[in-house]
């Protein structure tokens, strides 16, 4: 067991490092290429092909089951992304960045009401040994949250954001919606 803990917190880890780039971009890029790109995911992608291969033999090996959802996200396909994150939280429901990937696979198929049911889990599920290591993705995800609040529900959108500035004093995006909320 304890070996299993080492892997995925070094997946993560390098999922955060290869994957930073790529997602700091998703957060911040419009795109419509949903509809084209998934054809373009279900045709042979190697990569994908052997991590299916590798889950066949073992449906439970939550590393696999990460990589496989992380070459998912990679290749644009969103629903197979989501389906994927979705079996490793129920693996492991305790790993925070599977929520996390969750709505960011959700949020980039433009779902935003499961996007933010995911934010939530992920906000809910980060332990408090872990909040130092998420606090990029703890600020997004409160960003998130606030940003789709702020019409329903300004006071928790208000809370959200402080809770966003809290964690990434420097995001231009949360100071500009902490204004407006507070204006």
């Amino acid at each position: 067991m304890k070996m299993t803990k080492i892997n995925i917190k070094n997946l993560f880890l390098g999922l955060i490092l290869v994957g930073g780039a790529g997602f700091a971009n998703a957060q911040t890029t419009q795109t419509d290429s949903a509809t084209t790109t998934v054809t373009t995911a279900q045709s042979s992608n190697p990569t994908i092909d052997g991590l299916k291969k590798q889950i066949e033999t073992n449906p439970k090996d939550t590393e696999a089951l990460a990589k496989l959802a992380t070459a998912y996200q990679e290749a644009s396909d969103w629903t197979n992304a989501v389906d994927t994150w979705k079996k490793v939280s129920v693996l492991l429901p305790d790993w925070a960045p599977s929520y996390y990937s969750q709505a960011y696979a959700y949020q980039s198929a433009k779902d935003d009401t499961n996007a933010k049911i995911a934010y939530e889990k992920y906000v809910a599920t980060v332990k408090p040994e872990e909040v130092e290591q998420n606090k990029k993705n703890l600020a997004y995800a409160y960003f998130y949250l606030a940003f789709s609040e702020q019409q329903s529900d300004r006071a928790k959108a208000k809370e959200h954001i402080a809770k966003s500035l809290q964690y990434d004093p420097s995001n231009q995006d949360a100071i500009k919606l902490s204004k407006a909320l507070n204006s």
